[in-house]
């Protein structure tokens, strides 16, 4: 099929290969294990502990320098193959493309009109790397012994794909010759790029996130070199961290949940060419159809011949975009940052807080989440700031006065506020703590938007800074809206405006509405559970649908 597979060794600088004495870089392996392992660093320590490990991960690189196996000629020059590829095992080929749209790298072009809800794509099982073809491939020995990788799939299909990459007879060599040979994750960035990040909400995650890859790294390179059952793979020969960090980068910006073949469980997979599109606010067009065993995809809109072929990814913040995905979404209908609130167990109202939050299925300790769009805070942050500005005597009207339990159903609903006061105190401790957040970054949001303007800026740079910027234009969003709210409840309260009360049919209500804010919070999940992750099922084609390009918040052990 095609042209064949052409791979090469890189060279050093000398033009040799490099050679490097195995017991050094086993010690530098041993050395940066020890360092990751070791307990998490005393707080404020985390950028030291990032600097360090990265020292390490440096060295070993220099040391690996030429030692990685790379495809020769650009990305583009294998689309060929990969869509003869396609065509040949049984999935959609017509009606698109693969073609080059700039900023925003390769994607689908539609080589037809394609109408909105059209069934335009759809890849076979047999086509999909997963989980289970891995227990099916070279790593299946080590596979069965190792319970790192029993217990996660996705660091089991990094695994596979450089098993597979290194295959010149690999089934799936048209898919991963078709993969970027590098990637924008905060894994490629470089220390500088990586600094601008630091005072934002996401930086934390971004430092977690290249300890725990260098760990995992660290940990395999010795279990390949040492393990018996790891004695015939590909890897042994050559395993640097540049072609970790590619493997895992590569399945976390494409790695989705589908169903097994039995319909019993999910597993996580990567699916040819369906991953070669780009993300757009809209809803989750693909499944999977169990009854003809392939991942289909309906188009999100109409397409006219020639335009680009979007899905959507799901409600995704930019930080997730960002560390997850490698690309910041400008337009972002669900941006959001997070907020961590509790009540103080040394508080002497803890114990009568904590049981009102207890009945409304909130904990007394949670990470919420401040909106781009309106209202900037969901029902549950509402309800939550309501019970922690209680005073004594409403939160007895909540657990003991009559039709206190009805009351539970509306503490997250504005129409109904549990006084003026409440609602001048939580909006005001909303104002304040907005304001606090955003006096913990270095810049402010006019240097940011100067930065911005520099043409010599990265890429990787201009994408920190435009992370930066967003989270800081939800808190400035946030504050206004605690501004406006605290200015018109103190003049309800001075104009001695009557307080709403709630009915019983108005509890009817609230149990049968959509609307965030109208729902009962105890029969909401709370938001910082990502919403779509679960396999939604529709009848009768048996199709479970798939959050797309789903992903894991940390790749950790």
């Amino acid at each position: 099929m095609g042209k064949k597979s052409r791979v090469k060794t890189q060279k050093s600088s000398s033009g040799a290969s490099a050679v490097v004495s195995s017991k050094e870089i086993m010690n530098l392996i041993s050395e940066l294990l020890q360092k990751c392992s070791s307990s998490g660093p005393s707080a404020g320590k985390e950028w030291e502990e990032y600097i360090q490990i990265r020292g390490l991960v440096d060295k070993i690189r220099k040391k690996q320098k030429g030692m990685s196996i790379v495809f020769e000629g650009s990305r583009e020059h294998y689309f060929p193959d990969l869509m003869s590829w396609v065509q040949e095992n049984g999935a959609s080929s017509d009606g698109f493309t693969v073609a080059n749209f700039g900023t925003e790298g390769y994607g689908l072009r539609a080589t037809r009109d394609i109408k909105a809800e059209e069934l335009f794509l759809w890849i076979p099982r047999k086509m999909l790397m997963t989980v289970e073809s891995a227990q099916n491939s070279a790593l299946a020995s080590l596979y069965s012994q190792d319970r790192i990788l029993q217990a996660m799939g996705n660091v089991t299909l990094a695994l596979h794909l450089l098993c597979e990459r290194a295959n010149p007879a690999s089934f799936w060599l048209p898919y991963i010759r078709s993969l970027p040979q590098e990637y924008d994750t905060p894994l490629y960035y470089q220390q500088d790029e990586v600094q601008l990040l630091l005072g934002t909400q996401a930086v934390q995650d971004i430092l977690s996130q290249y300890k725990n890859t260098a760990r995992q790294y660290a940990y395999f390179y010795k279990l390949v070199q040492t393990h018996p059952a790891a004695s015939k793979l590909p890897l042994k020969d050559s395993f640097t961290f540049d072609d970790y960090r590619w493997a895992v980068s590569s399945v976390m910006t494409r790695q989705n949940q589908i169903p097994t073949e039995d319909g019993s469980r999910v597993t996580l997979a990567l699916i040819p060419l369906w991953d070669m599109c780009n993300h757009t606010n809209g809803l989750i067009t693909t499944g999977y159809n169990l009854e003809d065993d392939r991942c289909e995809c309906v188009a999100l809109q109409d397409y006219k011949e020639n335009e680009q072929i979007y899905i959507f990814y799901g409600t995704r913040s930019n930080a997730e975009f960002v560390i997850h995905n490698g690309f910041f979404f400008q337009d972002n209908a669900h941006d959001r940052v997070k907020i961590k609130l509790g009540v103080s167990k040394s508080e002497r109202l803890y114990a009568m807080k904590a049981e009102v939050l207890a009945r409304a299925g909130i904990p007394a300790s949670c990470v919420f989440a401040l909106h781009y769009n309106e209202p900037p805070i969901s029902a549950q942050l509402l309800a939550f700031l309501r019970v922690f500005c209680m005073t004594e005597e409403e939160l007895k009207e909540y657990l003991l006065g009559e039709h206190a339990i009805n009351k539970i159903f509306t503490l997250g609903n504005s129409e109904f506020p549990v006084s003026w006061e409440n609602e001048i105190k939580l909006w005001t401790f909303l104002e304040t703590r907005a304001a606090l957040l955003l006096k913990t970054y270095k810049t402010t949001v006019e240097e940011d938007r100067s930065m911005l303007e520099k043409p010599d800026l990265s890429l990787h740079s201009h994408v920190a800074i435009q992370l930066r910027l967003a989270e800081k234009q939800i808190l400035e969003k946030a504050w206004a809206t605690g501004l406006a709210k605290r200015l018109n409840f103190q003049k309800k309260l001075e104009e001695e405006t009557p307080l709403p009360r709630c009915e019983e049919s108005d509890i009817a209500l609230l149990e049968n509405t959509n609307a965030d804010a109208k729902l009962p919070i105890i029969l909401r999940k709370l938001e910082e559970v990502e919403e779509g992750q679960g396999i939604q099922a529709e009848e009768p084609k048996e199709t479970c649908f798939l959050l797309s390009n789903e992903f894991c918040s940390v790749l950790c052990f």
